[in-house]
Formats: structure tokens, C-alpha cells, sequence
């Protein structure tokens, strides 16, 4: 297999940066949290169990985690500008099919199909869109723009997350049908991922074309898959990947039905369009303080210094919501500090994470082998999330989030035994070239 050309004396590296960077990883955001955590809120608004909606949801994960087995077709066919152009109006597709069948009685079998072509369409386009990322940028920029990328995917969640439901939440108080109401909001999400396609094919310069370099010898399909689990310590690594949002992977499919449920069952007894809000507000700003700072101290002082705080910032915000659910406090103050503090975290903390995953990632193919590095990541958020209903039925939601602080620890063990540079991102930029 071989990488297409780079017409880096066309088009040079890192033009138009600020301009596509936003875009491209919004756009990559908003089917990923449509698909995982809206359809959560989604199906507890129409009536679904918790341990149904943590098990078929959590089952929408399986692209993320597939995708290295066709991720060297997107390195060999086209180029990832026509690719995740492509993905992205399958993706408004899928939406556009949810909105369109909700009202139907077998609404749940086939809203699920849809969510399942969205989820295969967005992880091609993460495909796509990370080997453009690494192409288009030089290495220094890849590292500087770390926090960039993560602020503006951050920001697409919350826009999901946050934005999207409080219109569902709206539309549920106007008509008092839910059906409608989340049917007319996933059709307003087709709507928004077109006119992100059409941003999208505007912004992105064409940095390379199908034409294969002349004099490379052809990798083959297996020998891709091979070169990655022969890296050093790559067994350290990838449970190390596994096991970095091993809380997390549970918390966020019950921290929506946490705020939605009534006290009577151990909720707090928020407000769809409430839940929005809080997300959709304080979150967004929170999210991406944390992401820019953190891209910024990887740049400065490199990732050794700041994994293990990062790693902190990401997992001890989850005991907040333990304190919420055991003291079911539902002052709006409390509630808004929780989601403060997690977001600015999750933000700060994800930052590392995802400048591990391109360390992970670095050499020959590296946009498939960072395909197969987040397909792992997704596998450790599809198993847990899985769980993560029968877990809550079981434990209830105090002992549920006391289950997920105590998930958090893994990481932190196999922290100790994992060896990369430690000026990793630091010395990207200082040696750009060299």
C-alpha cells in the first residue's frame, strides 16, 4: 500500500489551517455525539429502559472499533478530501432517515439501522479526516493544532449535546409529543451536516492527488495491520488505550438519564430542554478553555509532564457526580459546577490522549495505524458502555458513578510502565525538519 502523493509544491503544509482545522473537526463531532449520547437522551425521551438503551447504543460503537479493517481503502482509493466529503452527506442521509421514521411503530428497530449507516459513514470520515489532518500539517503544526482539534470536536459534542437537545427539549414543551418533537430536531441535524459538507468542500485545500509516488514498493493490505502490533510496548500501549476513559465510557451513557430521571428512582428530575442548557452553555466555554490550554502546555513543556495531570483532570470530576447521587442535590449550582469542572477536564484532559494516539501512530501508514489506534480506543468505550445500563439498574445511580471513580484506576497503573518521549509534541516542534 502506499500513501498518495503530496503536492506540498502546489499546495504548501499548513495553508489554511485556523480555516479548515474548525471545520473539519466540528463536522467529524457532531455524528459521533448524534450517534452515541443524543441517541441516549433520545430513546429515554421516547420511553426506552435504561439497559436497553445502554446496550444498543453502546452497540453503535462497533464502526469506531472496525474501522482498521477498511481504513487501507481510504489510504489506496482517492484521495481524504473526496472521502470525507463523501461520508458526510451519507451521514445527513442517516439523520435524515431517524427524523423521518420516528413516527413509525417500528420506530426503534429501524432508527437504530439509520444510527448504524451515520455510525459507519462517520467513522470513514474520521478515517478521512485524521489522515488529512497528519498530510496537511507539518509536524509541529500537528502538535500546535492539538488543542485546536479537540476544542472545535469538543465543541460539535456540545453543540449536539447541548444546542440539539434543548431544541428537542423546546419542541417537546411546544407540541407535548416527543415523537415529533425528535423527529423535527434529527431532520435539523441533516440540515446542519450538509451545510458543514458544503464548509467543508470550500475550506479544505487539496493537498494530495490519487497519482501514487513513483519507485514505492506496494504494502499489502495484512502487512499494515502487522507493522503496527510489532511497535515497541504497543501491548502496554493499547491497554493503556483501553482503559484511559474506562469511567468515562460508563459515565456518559448514564449521566443524561441521571439528570432526566425522576427523584423518586434516583435522578434528579431535570428538563430535556434544562439538560441542554447546562451543556450548551457554561460546557462550551469550560470545553474549550480546557482543550486550548491543554494542546498549549503539550506544545510548550512536551506530553511527559502532562499526562498524569491530564489523566487527573479527565477521571476526578466523575466523583462529583457520585456526591450528586448520593446527595440527589439538585440546586442548579451544584449541577452547573459538576458539569464545570468535567468539561473543563474532560477537555484539558483529552488533549493527551489524543497526542498519545498520533505518538502511537507515528511511522509508514500512519493513517491507517492511527485508525486501528482509535479503533481500540473505541473498544474501550463500546464494552464498558454496554454494561454501563445493567450496572446502574443494579447499583442504582449512588452506587453506579461510586463504581465509575473507582473504573478510573487501570490508567493510572499502567501509566507507571509506559515509555514514550518525553518531550513528545515539545520536540516535534523544535526539530520540525531536522
Amino acid at each position: 500500500m502506499t500513501e498518495p502523493l503530496e503536492l506540498t509544491h502546489k499546495t504548501p503544509k499548513d495553508k489554511n489551517a485556523w480555516l479548515w482545522i474548525p471545520f473539519l473537526y466540528f463536522t467529524q463531532g457532531i455524528p459521533y455525539i448524534l450517534v452515541v449520547t443524543v441517541s441516549v437522551i433520545m430513546y429515554k425521551r421516547l420511553g426506552i429502559g435504561n439497559a436497553e438503551i445502554g446496550l444498543y447504543t453502546s452497540w453503535l460503537y462497533l464502526p469506531w472499533v472496525l474501522k482498521p479493517l477498511w481504513s487501507p481503502l481510504v489510504d489506496i482509493n482517492g484521495t481524504k478530501r473526496k472521502w470525507f466529503l463523501s461520508m458526510q452527506l451519507v451521514v445527513a442521509l442517516g439523520f435524515l432517515g431517524i427524523g423521518l421514521f420516528l413516527p413509525s411503530n417500528a420506530f426503534f428497530t429501524i432508527t437504530l439501522a439509520f444510527f448504524w449507516m451515520a455510525a459507519f459513514a462517520s467513522a470513514t470520515n474520521d478515517i478521512a479526516s485524521d489522515g488529512y489532518y497528519m498530510i496537511g500539517l507539518t509536524q509541529k503544526k500537528q502538535s500546535f493544532f492539538i488543542g485546536l482539534r479537540s476544542t472545535f470536536y469538543r465543541l460539535a459534542m456540545i453543540t449536539g449535546q447541548g444546542l440539539l437537545v434543548i431544541f428537542a427539549g423546546y419542541l417537546e414543551n411546544t407540541y407535548g409529543d416527543n415523537t415529533k418533537a425528535w423527529s423535527m430536531t434529527m431532520i435539523s441535524a441533516a440540515v446542519l451536516m450538509i451545510i458543514l459538507t458544503l464548509a467543508n468542500f470550500f475550506a479544505a485545500p487539496k493537498f494530495e492527488e490519487v497519482i501514487p509516488q513513483k519507485g514505492e514498493k506496494p504494502v499489502s493490505f495484512w502487512e499494515v495491520f502487522a507493522s503496527f502490533f510489532r511497535k515497541k510496548q504497543i501491548g502496554l500501549a493499547l491497554m493503556f488505550v483501553l482503559t484511559y476513559r474506562l469511567g468515562e465510557s460508563q459515565l456518559v451513557k448514564m449521566a443524561s438519564p441521571f439528570l432526566l430521571d425522576k427523584l423518586e428512582v434516583g435522578g434528579l428530575g431535570y428538563s430535556t430542554e434544562a439538560v441542554g442548557t447546562i451543556y450548551g452553555t457554561v460546557g462550551v466555554i469550560m470545553l474549550s478553555l480546557g482543550g486550548i490550554v491543554g494542546g498549549i502546555v503539550i506544545s510548550r513543556d512536551g506530553l511527559k509532564k502532562w499526562m498524569l495531570p491530564m489523566l487527573l483532570a479527565l477521571n476526578l470530576p466523575n466523583a462529583l457526580y457520585a456526591i450528586l447521587a448520593v446527595t440527589q442535590a439538585t440546586s442548579i449550582y451544584a449541577v452547573v459546577g459538576t458539569v464545570v469542572l468535567e468539561q473543563f477536564g474532560y477537555g484539558f484532559g483529552f488533549a493527551a490522549f489524543m497526542m498519545y494516539l498520533i505518538y502511537v501512530a507515528e511511522g509508514a501508514s500512519k493513517t491507517s495505524h492511527y485508525a486501528i489506534a482509535t479503533g481500540f480506543m473505541a473498544l474501550g468505550m463500546m464494552l464498558p458502555g454496554m454494561l454501563s445500563g445493567y450496572i446502574q439498574e443494579w447499583l442504582g445511580y449512588d452506587g453506579f458513578f461510586i463504581w465509575v471513580v473507582i473504573a478510573a484506576l487501570p490508567a493510572f497503573l499502567v501509566l507507571r510502565y509506559l515509555n514514550y518521549p518525553a518531550d513528545y509534541g515539545k520536540k516535534t516542534i523544535e526539530t520540525d525538519g531536522q
